[in-house]
């Protein structure tokens, strides 16, 4: 009996070995994140750490492709990576991406900094993205670029990487390969792929805030995460294109909604997407005198309707509207501006549409009424007695009217209403033509 147990036991042991293994196996989290440096990336890879630090993860990867993006949220990225317990690895790829202006901080946050061939850094010069058209004077960008220069040299020499060359991407906007990168002791090491990247890091000592920690990248299992769907789209939402469109869409359906009351939809898909658009808008360069120029476009089609002003207003709101969409976003980065491909056909778009509908409201208006008293004005009718001194009664539409004639009427004879008054109508005898 003894003796089975015993065989029983040796034939397990490799199965709960190899399971208490797979439990207590090192994970190393990794997640891609790409496009401007905004409030939704920064909620992101500041969740993405805690998480790391949560589940005791044995690094945290951050994949990086950027072409820079807000200070606010950079900062917020750049703390959570420097309090981070768990070692951070920023790896700029695939080849072809870029760490520009922003994405340089978050860079050389990381304790592992890392790039693809083919990929590039630099460009970190700040840039105003204040609204309503006012530059800043030279004055104030000095004590911004001083501030910037500052703040990356401290992060430099807190990673012990290269502050000189930081301070130049700042000041200079210089930009390097990954190769430049590595020999200029901005990065650790260039890595072909993911696989690549973990041979390197593997044994790799880092300093985090609790102390040195180890990298055991070997046998380490990857727990990859994305954004979800509300992040996603408030990404998308965010970016300047997309804010433009929906901030053009949230307008039409508002003028729609003002010109023909009680349609509802347009009102409500215009009222979502201003608020999207909104939303996006306190997180861009918004130039006031742009959005204020688009909402006088808006304004002077509402009163092409009620105002006769021969086309006027119609081209004042389309030069409005064109003005307008060209100064909303006041950037000196192109990223951060509305393509003119998109503003062209968006303008286009939008001005057929309000034409047009002005155009089937007039029609509309000028139509002829087609029930009530207006609507049986010129209709015709027969007379269904004799008209005794000037009165008498017709049939048309259906109902017997009574009717008065300034000549006289036989039964049979087709009469034409010139107008009514009250219950009255006052006709005249049809004239028959050949």
């Amino acid at each position: 009996m003894k003796k089975s147990v015993l065989f029983l036991l040796t034939l397990a042991a490799p199965v709960f070995f190899s399971l208490a293994s797979a439990s207590f196996a090192k994970e190393i989290h990794y997640v891609k994140t790409e496009g401007i440096v905004n409030p939704v990336m920064a909620e992101f890879l500041v969740k993405a750490v805690k998480d790391a630090e949560e589940s005791k993860a044995e690094a945290l990867i951050i994949q990086l492709d950027t072409p820079g993006g807000l200070d606010l949220s950079m900062r917020d990225i750049v703390k959570a990576i420097l309090s981070s317990n768990v070692p951070v690895v920023v790896y700029v790829a695939p080849a072809g991406s870029r760490a520009a202006s922003a994405g340089v901080f978050i860079a050389y946050a990381a304790n592992v900094a890392a790039m693809a061939p083919g990929t590039n850094i630099g460009s970190a010069h700040p840039v105003t993205l204040g609204g309503g058209g006012e530059k800043p004077d030279a004055t104030m960008m000095k004590k911004v670029e001083n501030d910037a220069a500052a703040y990356i040299k401290g992060i430099a020499l807190k990673r012990g990487r290269n502050a000189e060359w930081a301070e130049k991407a700042v000041r200079e906007s210089v930009n390097i390969t990954a190769e430049d990168a590595l020999k200029l002791g901005v990065i650790n090491f260039v890595a072909e792929n993911r696989e690549a990247l973990l041979l390197k890091l593997d044994g790799m000592k880092t300093e985090t805030v609790s102390g040195p920690r180890l990298i055991a990248a070997k046998g380490a299992v990857i727990v990859e995460s994305e954004m979800n769907w509300r992040s996603r789209v408030l990404s998308a939402v965010t970016n300047p294109n997309v804010a433009y469109i929906l901030l053009m869409i949230g307008l039409i359906g508002l003028y729609f909604e003002l010109s023909n009351p009680g349609a509802v939809l347009p009102g409500v898909i215009g009222a979502v997407c201003l608020v999207l658009a909104f939303y996006s808008l306190q997180t861009l360069s918004v130039n006031y005198a742009g959005l204020l120029l688009i909402a006088l476009a808006v304004i002077f089609f509402i009163l092409e309707l009620k105002v006769v002003s021969y086309g006027l207003l119609t081209v004042a709101g389309i030069i409005s509207l064109i003005l307008g969409s060209l100064m909303l976003f006041d950037s000196p980065e192109p990223f951060m501006r509305v393509s003119v491909w998109v503003v062209m056909p968006t303008v286009a778009f939008m001005t057929i549409f309000i034409i047009g509908t002005m155009y089937y409201a007039l029609r509309i208006h000028k139509k002829k009424p087609i029930s009530g008293v207006e609507g049986i004005i010129k209709s015709t009718g027969v007379v269904s007695d004799d008209f005794v001194d000037g009165t008498g009664k017709i049939f048309m539409e259906g109902e017997y009217w009574d009717a008065v004639s300034a000549e006289p009427l036989k039964k049979g004879d087709r009469a034409r209403v010139l107008e009514v008054k009250g219950l009255v109508a006052k006709v005249e005898k049809e004239k028959s033509s050949f």
